[in-house]
């Protein structure tokens, strides 16, 4: 593997996550570590775009990312057609290996054939699923005040989304009453930076990342967890955080300092596209350093 052989510190110990810790700035992060990445993954909303269209910023490091053969796979609680769309529509985003969607369950495959569709349930498992979450979703509208489903809503294919901060404001007691309400179904409930996900299923943002890397590369994400760059931004990127090394949120992260109990071991200077693009440079710089030495 180039990115291997190019590393001459592969060994290098790595700190161990430590969740309630602060995050160190990620100017600091040691560019013989970075030489060893393997690849990068993301959050979308808030992390890669801003007021729902990708950032000029996150656009052009993706296309950076992509010429210099780094892999990008975005991990994102958005729909599966939402993600469909992004991919038809815009260059940058099209360079992704892939989006994995709706927390872990769908995955979109962009090629030279046009963009391939997998599940992580099998067919009957969502059709079993499909009428029950339009009876959570009609439970959550009527007995929590304010609740709306997500715009996006049409687009979905194995989760519920109710919107809290992309076109409704959701008070915090309103957005706790939605997640309560959905974990008491037996769901899955987790809280982006504009909407409160719930689904049935094991499935999760880190089971998409193992699958990502073994579905493209048949690696084992377990075997190479701190040559991996995970970029978020929101409360629902802590479980992320928590597994690895190179965890990174993006600046707004800092909006939800009270309401993080995991942290992410770096943080960029600057917000959503501007701190991907942070991350994409260092990468770039400290592969280019590697290879002139």
């Amino acid at each position: 593997m180039r990115t291997r052989a190019l590393c001459k510190t592969w060994q290098m110990p790595l700190p161990t996550p430590v969740p309630t810790a602060l995050p160190r700035p990620w100017a600091q992060c040691p560019p013989a570590v970075l030489a060893c990445v393997l690849g990068v993954m993301t959050d979308i909303d808030d992390t890669l775009t801003a007021g729902g269209r990708l950032d000029p910023l996150a656009a052009s490091a993706l296309l950076r990312l992509a010429q210099a053969g780094v892999p990008v796979v975005a991990i994102t609680g958005r729909p599966l057609g939402w993600s469909a769309d992004l991919l038809r529509s815009d260059r940058a985003a099209a360079s992704l290996r892939a989006i994995v969607a709706e927390n872990g369950a769908v995955a979109l495959l962009p090629g030279a054939g046009g963009v391939r569709i997998e599940y992580a349930q099998d067919a009957a498992t969502r059709e079993h699923h499909a009428r029950r979450l339009q009876q959570v979703l009609a439970r959550v509208v009527a007995e929590v005040p304010g609740a709306r489903p997500a715009r996006d809503s049409a687009g979905r294919a194995t989760d519920i989304a109710i919107d809290h901060s992309e076109f409704t404001q959701l008070p915090a007691d309103g957005i706790a009453r939605v997640v309560a309400l959905m974990r008491a179904e037996g769901m899955q409930a987790t809280v982006s930076s504009i909407h409160v996900n719930g689904w049935f299923g094991e499935h999760d943002k880190f089971s998409g990342a193992v699958w990502m890397v073994r579905r493209l590369f048949e690696r084992v994400l377990a075997d190479e967890l701190d040559h991996w760059i995970y970029v978020g931004d929101s409360t629902n990127d802590q479980a992320m955080f928590g597994r690895f090394a190179l965890s990174v949120g993006v600046a707004n992260l800092l909006h939800f300092r009270d309401q993080l109990h995991t942290w992410p071991a770096w943080i960029t200077q600057g917000e959503r596209g501007a701190g991907f693009a942070e991350v994409a440079a260092a990468v770039l710089a400290a592969r280019a350093a590697s290879v002139g030495a």
